[in-house]
């Protein structure tokens, strides 16, 4: 008997033994195929899908494709309805077009959802989230309705109703959008507009000619006056002749320029009382757009006139000498003929501070570093002085600056020719061409130099000549921030003046000078004036608070002896 219990025993260890052994194989089993799925699962993710970016070029160019398709069904399909041996006699060509623009149509709405779109200020490109963005629009829905294949009903209907693919106007969006796109990234958008508005103009005459043809059919050719003539005369046969007679019609009844017969039938006068309205709203708006274009296109123009209008009444009240009247007249005809007249810190100034600078960059940076004392400054602290510069242009003759004037300004030629005369205004000494500079030495105020802060030469401008001009008190300002690149500044300034032995060493080493001295004073007193008016306001204010609570109280204390002891609410208090 205890063997028999021993064996049962024994089968059963061996039973539950196997049961662990399997269901640790299980297990094991089950960490394999949850790694498989990771690694399956990991690749997916990581997997990058393309998306075409809304502001890419080739985004654009897809834009000028799609346009193509759209714009032949809008012209085309309403054309192919109402002339039918247009759609009978070129029946191969249609078939090829209609379907290469089906085709172009299916993968535009694959390009559609792989478009992305900015969230959070980044582009998506998470596939599933584009696809449900593209899919909660309109244009969705609009973008379906295109694709459907209404060409079936050929079967039933035949051939010759090409309007069963009107469905595809629906596409029209891209058009708009092609547009757009065009008109943001041409040079020339007034020109651009104009051409746009004439396009709507003849799509619009285009449509109610075959709207006009097609009611002309329906009613009978040549059964009254109104109508299309009878095609059955060889001169009104033509095809071109009957399209070319209806766009003139249709021309005619939308300016309301010219007569056209009058309508007898009331489906007649219906549609003649509909194109007119059409024609009214239509064309109103039209003078309207022209008339707000050719403005703008003459606004800049305009403008600068004011200028000159304003300049030439001052001079003739002040009854300034016809010479000097000659050359300020001479001097705005070379700003507008040479296109100077835009002031660039008017045109920039709606821009973020990073993008001016970098236009400034790109514009004048390496203009800047060829001035010497500027060739090893930080770069942070050339940002700053690029924005400074100001642009300058003098006329012929005109002095830019004087012997023994006091220099505030450092000067960089950008075109044009300046001489460095003699007292006499004649003799030439020197003639400084594009990219040379000066003055930059007076506008550091170096200690002991014999000039000081003063010119040492005369500088005469032979023609027109342009000019940056970068001020003193700018160059201060920017460096201000910059005491390093200050001294680094100095010093170059100081080589220089030793190199041309244009410095008094004993001045330099005898300590700060007098005239720093006095700017330093100056600039503390017009900060301590801003302190004090700060001051002066925050004690107003405070005054103005004191008074409003001694009223408060004095309330307080009126309740309080009227009512007794008793507590006086707040709100109590505060009535009068």
């Amino acid at each position: 008997m205890l063997s028999l219990l021993h064996r049962k025993e024994e089968k059963k260890e061996v039973k539950e033994e196997k049961k662990e052994e399997e269901k640790k194989e299980e297990k094991k089993e089950e960490k394999k195929e949850e790694k498989k799925d990771d690694k399956k699962k990991e690749p997916e993710t990581k997997k990058e899908i393309y998306v075409m970016d809304p502001s890419s070029n080739m985004y654009y160019r897809w834009l000028s494709i799609i346009a193509m398709p759209v714009f032949y069904n809008w012209c085309m399909l309403i054309c192919r309805a109402c002339f039918d041996e247009l759609q009978m006699d070129h029946m191969l060509l249609w078939f090829i077009l209609d379907y290469s623009s089906d085709a172009v149509y299916i993968l535009d709405t694959f390009v559609r959802i792989r478009t992305g779109f900015l969230e959070q200020g980044l582009l998506v490109r998470d596939e599933k989230k584009l696809r449900q963005n593209y899919q909660e629009t309109k244009q969705f829905k609009l973008d379906l309705l295109s694709l459907f294949p209404t060409d079936i009903l050929y079967l039933k209907f035949g051939l010759n109703y090409p309007e069963l693919r009107f469905n595809r106007l629906l596409r029209i969006s891209r058009l708009f959008e092609f547009f757009d796109r065009t008109e943001t990234r041409t040079n020339y958008p007034n020109i651009f507009r104009i051409g746009n508005l004439v396009l709507y103009i003849l799509i619009i005459i285009h449509w109610n000619a075959c709207i006009y043809y097609a009611i002309s059919k329906q009613i009978g050719f040549g059964t009254d006056s109104w109508v299309y003539p009878n095609v059955s005369i060889p001169e009104h046969g033509r095809l071109s002749r009957k399209y070319i007679y209806s766009l003139y019609w249709s021309t005619l009844t939308l300016t309301t320029i010219g007569e056209t017969p009058p309508p007898v039938k009331d489906e007649e006068f219906l549609f003649v009382v509909i194109d007119f309205l059409v024609g009214v709203l239509i064309f109103a708006t039209i003078v309207g757009n022209v008339g707000s274009m050719i403005s703008n296109m003459n606004a800049s123009r305009a403008e600068f006139q004011s200028k000159v209008d304003a300049i030439k009444q001052y001079m003739h009240f002040r009854k300034v000498t016809k010479d000097l009247e000659a050359r300020v007249i001479k001097w705005f005809d070379y700003l507008w003929t040479n296109k100077k007249t835009v002031e660039e810190r008017e045109v920039l100034k709606y821009l973020p501070d990073k993008l001016r600078a970098e236009i400034a960059i790109n514009v004048h940076l390496d203009t800047l570093r060829k001035v010497r004392i500027f060739q090893d400054c930080e770069a942070g602290l050339l940002v700053e002085l690029v924005l400074k510069l100001r642009p300058t242009v003098f006329s012929p003759g005109d002095y830019i600056c004087k012997k023994g004037d006091i220099g505030r300004e450092m000067y960089i030629i950008k075109e044009g020719k300046l001489a460095v005369v003699a007292d006499d205004g004649v003799t030439q000494f020197v003639v400084l061409s594009d990219g040379s500079y000066f003055g930059e030495i007076s506008i550091l105020n170096i200690k002991g130099s014999k000039s000081g802060n003063r010119r040492t030469a005369n500088i005469r401008s032979i023609g027109y000549s342009d000019l940056f001009c970068l001020s003193k008190d700018d160059l201060m300002e920017a460096l201000t921030e910059y005491p390093d690149a200050k001294q680094a500044l100095e010093e170059k300034g100081r080589q220089i003046l030793m190199k041309d032995n244009l410095i008094d060493e004993e001045a330099a080493k005898a300590g700060a000078d007098p005239k720093d001295m006095e700017e330093k004073i100056d600039r503390l007193e017009v900060s301590l004036d801003s302190l004090q008016t700060r001051f002066a306001r925050l004690l107003a204010e405070f005054t103005a608070s004191q008074s409003k609570v001694k009223q408060r109280l004095i309330k307080v204390e009126n309740k309080v002896k009227k009512y007794g002891s008793g507590t006086v609410s707040e709100d109590e208090g505060e009535k009068p």
